[in-house]
């Protein structure tokens, strides 16, 4: 037994993702298609995938929001989780990554479910809120561009509901987080919000050592406070 999360050899990450892993065959070809593009960096794991659409079942979301889509796999994975009334609101810039994203969504048949918007995230958050969508979402999953980290985790903390759940993606950044003083904006955004979460007491929340590291926020009620 041991008091910190088990090393992550190849070996048993192998293990892992043959006796946990249920990929579909959808997925799987996305993944393998986004691993030959520019920027094949920026995927999540599969198994993360499958780990968030579970977190999605597991607090019967249907209200969901993705800050950073690139080629689908996360906005397709939760999708898929979502009741046949379920919406994913997902945001980004790029038209080419998305376009990759819309055919897979299509073949898989939840196309109808996920409203891409293609625009800066602050912009489509900041109009939701100006429609009156505070508080109407259960799900969200912050992964685009570290400067507006907490931007988007302040945004998202008001679109949710009491119960709601944030996923934050590259909390550990690679290890570099470990760096007290980094010398890039990023590495500093994502410490900044890293240190912000563990004492919001607006949340309860929890650090997962999972793909580039994985940070679950649970919006308390206003009387928790």
């Amino acid at each position: 037994m041991s008091r910190r999360s088990i090393e992550m050899t190849d070996a048993l990450y192998a293990y892992l993702l043959e006796n946990s892993l249920r990929e579909t065959d959808l997925l799987r070809r996305l993944r393998e298609e986004t691993a030959g593009l520019p920027g094949a960096g920026m995927q999540i794991a599969p198994e993360q995938g499958q780990f968030m659409a579970l977190l999605a079942e597991l607090i019967g979301a249907r209200h969901c929001l993705e800050i950073g889509t690139f080629t689908g796999y996360s906005a397709l994975a939760v999708a898929l989780a979502l009741p046949p009334d379920g919406r994913l609101i997902a945001c980004d810039v790029n038209e080419k990554t998305t376009a990759v994203a819309r055919r897979y969504w299509q073949e898989a048949g939840v196309a109808g479910k996920i409203d891409l918007r293609l625009a800066p995230a602050l912009e489509t958050l900041d109009t939701l809120l100006a429609e009156g969508a505070a508080g109407r979402f259960d799900f969200a999953f912050i992964d685009a561009d570290k400067s507006n980290y907490e931007a988007y985790y302040e945004r998202c903390l008001e679109l949710l509901r009491d119960g709601g759940l944030i996923a934050v993606d590259n909390v550990l950044w690679g290890g570099a987080v470990t760096n007290p003083a980094p010398g890039d904006s990023d590495t500093r955004a994502i410490r900044a919000l890293n240190a912000k979460i563990a004492s919001d007491q607006r949340v309860s929340c929890s650090m997962l050592p999972l793909g580039d590291g994985l940070t679950l926020v649970r919006k308390r009620s206003a009387q928790a406070n």
